[in-house]
Protein backbone atom coordinates (compact mmCIF):
# COMPACT_ATOMS: atom_id res chain seq x y z
CA UNK A 1 0.00 0.00 0.00
CA UNK A 2 1.93 3.00 -1.29
CA UNK A 3 1.47 6.28 0.57
CA UNK A 4 1.30 9.72 -1.01
CA UNK A 5 2.43 11.39 2.23
CA UNK A 6 5.27 13.86 1.78
CA UNK A 7 6.48 13.88 5.38
CA UNK A 8 6.95 11.21 8.02
CA UNK A 9 4.44 13.01 10.21
CA UNK A 10 1.79 12.84 7.45
CA UNK A 11 2.58 9.17 6.88
CA UNK A 12 2.14 8.28 10.54
CA UNK A 13 -1.08 10.33 10.77
CA UNK A 14 -2.73 8.37 7.95
CA UNK A 15 -2.05 4.97 9.56
CA UNK A 16 -4.61 3.17 11.75
CA UNK A 17 -3.81 3.54 15.46
CA UNK A 18 -2.45 -0.01 15.96
CA UNK A 19 -0.11 0.27 12.97
CA UNK A 20 0.96 3.81 13.90
CA UNK A 21 1.95 2.52 17.34
CA UNK A 22 3.98 -0.38 15.88
CA UNK A 23 5.67 1.69 13.15
CA UNK A 24 6.47 4.44 15.69
CA UNK A 25 8.08 1.92 18.07
CA UNK A 26 10.28 0.47 15.34
CA UNK A 27 11.06 3.96 14.00
CA UNK A 28 12.27 4.97 17.47
CA UNK A 29 14.63 1.98 17.64
CA UNK A 30 15.98 2.68 14.14
CA UNK A 31 16.56 6.35 14.90
CA UNK A 32 18.36 5.48 18.17
CA UNK A 33 20.70 3.09 16.32
CA UNK A 34 21.08 4.82 12.96
CA UNK A 35 24.72 5.60 12.16
CA UNK A 36 25.67 9.16 11.25
CA UNK A 37 25.36 10.15 7.61
CA UNK A 38 21.80 8.97 6.92
CA UNK A 39 18.65 11.07 6.55
CA UNK A 40 15.09 10.10 7.44
CA UNK A 41 12.73 10.94 4.56
CA UNK A 42 9.66 9.83 2.69
CA UNK A 43 10.62 8.05 -0.51
CA UNK A 44 8.97 5.28 -2.55
CA UNK A 45 5.82 5.72 -0.43
CA UNK A 46 7.48 4.68 2.85
CA UNK A 47 9.72 6.02 5.60
CA UNK A 48 13.29 5.66 4.39
CA UNK A 49 16.70 6.08 5.93
CA UNK A 50 19.02 6.99 3.10
CA UNK A 51 22.38 8.38 2.07
CA UNK A 52 21.64 11.95 0.91
CA UNK A 53 22.40 12.83 -2.69
CA UNK A 54 24.69 15.59 -1.40
CA UNK A 55 26.89 12.83 0.09
CA UNK A 56 26.63 10.37 -2.78
CA UNK A 57 25.08 11.79 -5.99
CA UNK A 58 26.26 9.07 -8.40
CA UNK A 59 23.33 6.62 -8.11
CA UNK A 60 22.02 4.59 -11.01
CA UNK A 61 18.52 6.10 -10.81
CA UNK A 62 19.23 9.57 -9.42
CA UNK A 63 17.59 8.63 -6.09
CA UNK A 64 19.31 8.51 -2.70
CA UNK A 65 20.71 5.12 -1.63
CA UNK A 66 18.23 3.49 0.72
CA UNK A 67 19.81 1.93 3.80
CA UNK A 68 16.60 0.99 5.63
CA UNK A 69 12.87 1.63 5.36
CA UNK A 70 9.61 1.12 7.22
CA UNK A 71 6.33 0.44 5.49
CA UNK A 72 2.78 -0.43 6.37
CA UNK A 73 1.67 -2.67 3.51
CA UNK A 74 -1.84 -3.95 2.86
CA UNK A 75 -1.45 -7.22 4.81
CA UNK A 76 1.70 -6.65 6.85
CA UNK A 77 4.24 -4.17 8.11
CA UNK A 78 7.80 -4.40 6.82
CA UNK A 79 11.29 -3.34 7.79
CA UNK A 80 13.59 -3.15 4.78
CA UNK A 81 17.20 -3.45 5.96
CA UNK A 82 19.17 -3.23 2.72
CA UNK A 83 22.33 -2.37 4.65
CA UNK A 84 22.76 -5.98 5.76
CA UNK A 85 23.41 -7.02 2.15
CA UNK A 86 26.72 -5.19 1.89
CA UNK A 87 28.47 -8.58 2.19
CA UNK A 88 27.67 -12.23 2.83
CA UNK A 89 29.36 -11.92 6.21
CA UNK A 90 27.12 -9.08 7.37
CA UNK A 91 24.03 -10.90 6.14
CA UNK A 92 25.07 -14.10 7.95
CA UNK A 93 25.79 -12.13 11.15
CA UNK A 94 22.37 -10.48 10.91
CA UNK A 95 20.67 -13.83 10.38
CA UNK A 96 22.46 -15.32 13.38
CA UNK A 97 21.45 -12.44 15.65
CA UNK A 98 17.89 -12.59 14.38
CA UNK A 99 17.57 -16.33 14.92
CA UNK A 100 19.03 -15.94 18.43
CA UNK A 101 15.86 -14.05 19.40
CA UNK A 102 13.94 -17.32 18.94
CA UNK A 103 11.75 -15.91 16.19
CA UNK A 104 11.22 -17.47 12.79
CA UNK A 105 13.60 -15.97 10.23
CA UNK A 106 11.02 -14.48 7.84
CA UNK A 107 13.22 -12.60 5.39
CA UNK A 108 13.01 -12.28 1.64
CA UNK A 109 15.84 -10.98 -0.46
CA UNK A 110 15.68 -7.57 1.27
CA UNK A 111 12.73 -7.47 3.64
CA UNK A 112 11.90 -8.53 7.14
CA UNK A 113 8.15 -8.49 7.52
CA UNK A 114 5.59 -9.46 10.11
CA UNK A 115 2.02 -8.78 11.07
CA UNK A 116 3.10 -8.37 14.69
CA UNK A 117 6.44 -6.92 15.64
CA UNK A 118 8.19 -7.25 18.92
CA UNK A 119 10.53 -4.55 20.09
CA UNK A 120 13.07 -7.18 21.19
CA UNK A 121 13.26 -8.65 17.69
CA UNK A 122 13.47 -5.22 16.12
CA UNK A 123 16.23 -4.01 18.44
CA UNK A 124 18.50 -6.96 17.74
CA UNK A 125 17.88 -6.65 14.00
CA UNK A 126 18.59 -2.93 13.87
CA UNK A 127 21.63 -3.13 16.12
CA UNK A 128 23.11 -5.79 13.86
CA UNK A 129 22.44 -3.73 10.70
CA UNK A 130 23.79 -0.47 12.17
CA UNK A 131 27.39 -1.53 11.59
CA UNK A 132 27.33 -0.10 8.06
CA UNK A 133 28.40 3.54 7.88
CA UNK A 134 27.04 5.64 5.03
CA UNK A 135 30.38 5.92 3.21
CA UNK A 136 30.84 2.16 3.28
CA UNK A 137 27.27 1.64 2.01
CA UNK A 138 27.85 4.18 -0.79
CA UNK A 139 31.08 2.55 -1.94
CA UNK A 140 29.62 -0.97 -1.77
CA UNK A 141 26.62 0.14 -3.84
CA UNK A 142 28.92 1.64 -6.46
CA UNK A 143 30.98 -1.51 -7.07
CA UNK A 144 28.47 -3.36 -9.30
CA UNK A 145 27.94 -0.23 -11.45
CA UNK A 146 31.69 0.17 -11.93
CA UNK A 147 31.96 -3.44 -13.07
CA UNK A 148 29.03 -2.94 -15.46
CA UNK A 149 30.60 0.23 -16.92
CA UNK A 150 33.89 -1.59 -17.39
CA UNK A 151 32.13 -4.50 -19.14
CA UNK A 152 30.29 -2.08 -21.49
CA UNK A 153 33.56 -0.36 -22.37
CA UNK A 154 35.16 -3.72 -23.16
CA UNK A 155 32.26 -4.62 -25.46
CA UNK A 156 32.61 -1.33 -27.39
CA UNK A 157 36.28 -2.04 -28.23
Amino acid sequence: MRSAARTVREYLAELPADRRKAISAVRKVIRENLPDGYDEAMNWGMITYQVPLATYPDTYNGQPLMYAALASQKNHMAVYLTGIYISEGSRAAFEGAYRATGKRFDVGSRVSGSERWTTCRCRSSVRRSRQCRSRRWSSASARPRRRARHARRQLRR
